[in-house]
Parts: structure tokens; C-alpha cells; sequence
């Protein structure tokens, strides 16, 4: 489990929720983006509820090893969403293949 600390408070989440929310949080960053996410979080009382977090360029957050006696919070639906996401802001690149360059004047 992890804690998230953010903009003043701590949420208790899942390892890899909160390492889907970081890698989203930095890819928006990287566009110069924003968005508003919700991600599962565990209360103090240990009941599952959710929270939003605006992750992005001035995105603050710090996630710690947790030392709490909770089953891991998993929540593979939220984790995939967040990647593809994530997926979504880094263009996919391919490999150059002899005569791909052959339109351009004096190639590259």
C-alpha cells in the first residue's frame, strides 16, 4: 500500500494505483496538460471510497510505503484506465525502414 501526499492531505491507495497516478500525473506534465482523476483510497475507518485528484504540471505528489495491517487495495479497472491514459499522451514511434526517406530532398 501507499500513502499519497496531497496538497495538505494523505490517502491510502494501492501500489499500483498510486504508481498508475504518478506515471499519469508525469506524462501530463510532459504535454503541459491537466485532468481531474478519481482512484480508489482507503478512510481512516477502512472503508473503500474515492477521491479526485488534479494531477498535471503543478501536480505535488509524494507516495510513500505504507505500514498499515489493510489488504492491498487493487482496483485493475482504474489501473488500466490510467495507463491507457497515459499510452494515449506518448505518440507511438516506429522504426525507420530503407526508403521511408526517399520523398524528402537530401534526406534527413
Amino acid at each position: 500500500m501507499k500513502v499519497l501526499a496531497y496538497a495538505g492531505g494523505e490517502y491510502l491507495t494501492g501500489d499500483d494505483i498510486a504508481g498508475a497516478l504518478l506515471d499519469y500525473s508525469e506524462a501530463l506534465a510532459g504535454v503541459g496538460s491537466a485532468a481531474s482523476i478519481d482512484i480508489p483510497i482507503l478512510t481512516a475507518r477502512g472503508r473503500r471510497e474515492a477521491a479526485t485528484f488534479l494531477v498535471g504540471p503543478s501536480s505535488q505528489i509524494v507516495a510513500t510505503a505504507a505500514d498499515v495491517d489493510a489488504e492491498e487495495l487493487v482496483d485493475q479497472d482504474v489501473v488500466d484506465r490510467l495507463r491507457a491514459l497515459t499510452r494515449a499522451l506518448h505518440p507511438v514511434a516506429r522504426p525507420v525502414e530503407p526508403g521511408d526517406l526517399d520523398d524528402f530532398d537530401n534526406g534527413i
